[in-house]
């Protein structure tokens, strides 16, 4: 069974469908970048393009990078346009889609979903904590399997600032932080969060995944088990789709 995911992204809007029982992609994902700012509508716009690329005309999943409720409403959006809150994002979408079935779910959410299925945390008991490092930090915590949507850790206050102010990979990038430097920076954001929840497990997702031999040795000092996802950034492509196939965003308050 395929369903149509799409990853929405503070620099870029990804998609392609998934093969649901395999928990992979079913194509190779064509991205555009995110536009600036990230109005509703200009994004609107850029998963349009995504989902047209394919002649896509089933359901669609959609990530978005903040709290979403009801698998519709929109309460937050630190890393896009402020008009943001409080729209309706799946009529939003669905509308410019042209009636297509639509799901929109928190993205480090989604990304937990598939990593949870088919990736690291596949079979794992106790509490799982999703990390995302990307334009900001995104979490999805799960205990015995079951997820606690819309945490939203990335904003926990680290040294007087929103961590992924300070951790997030696009702070290595603004300044131009070396892969150790920065994993000194995770350390501390990873105690916090660890002190806060005791996991038995951390899975480091977002782009720097591919890239976790470079910082993960640096990391010390953390109880947890940490490993990186083993989905990579296709996660939030995955989850979308597997939370479009399930119906279930229409539960959460």
């Amino acid at each position: 069974m395929q369903i149509f995911g799409v990853d929405i992204g503070g620099s870029g809007i990804k998609g392609a469908p998934v093969d649901l029982d395999k928990g992979d992609l079913a194509a190779e994902r064509f991205k555009v970048l995110t536009p600036h700012p990230a109005t509703p509508d200009g994004v609107a716009d850029g998963v349009q393009q995504v989902v047209e690329h394919f002649g896509w005309t089933g359901p669609v999943g959609l990530t978005f990078p903040g709290v979403v409720t009801g698998g519709a409403t929109v309460r937050t959006a630190a890393n896009v346009d402020k008009s943001w809150v409080d729209t309706d994002a799946r009529a939003l979408f669905a509308d410019r889609l042209g009636g297509l079935p639509v799901t929109v779910v928190n993205d480090a959410d989604a990304a937990g979903i598939a990593e949870m299925s088919f990736g690291a945390g596949k079979g794992r008991k106790g509490t799982v904590i999703l990390l995302t490092f990307g334009t900001g930090i995104g979490s999805a915590v799960f205990t015995d399997g079951v997820l606690v949507p819309n945490t939203e850790l990335g904003h926990l206050e680290l040294h007087g600032h929103d961590a992924e102010k300070r951790a997030s990979s696009k702070a290595k990038e603004d300044e131009d932080l070396s892969w150790e430097h920065w994993a000194h920076r995770v350390q501390k954001y990873l105690a916090h969060v660890e002190m806060l929840f005791s996991p038995e497990l951390f899975i480091i997702g977002g782009g720097v995944s591919r890239k976790a031999a470079k910082f993960l040795p640096h990391v010390e000092g953390i109880r947890a088990e940490i490993v990186p996802a083993e989905l990579q950034n296709n996660a939030g492509i995955v989850g979308a789709a597997m939370r479009a196939a399930q119906g279930e965003g229409k539960s959460e308050g």
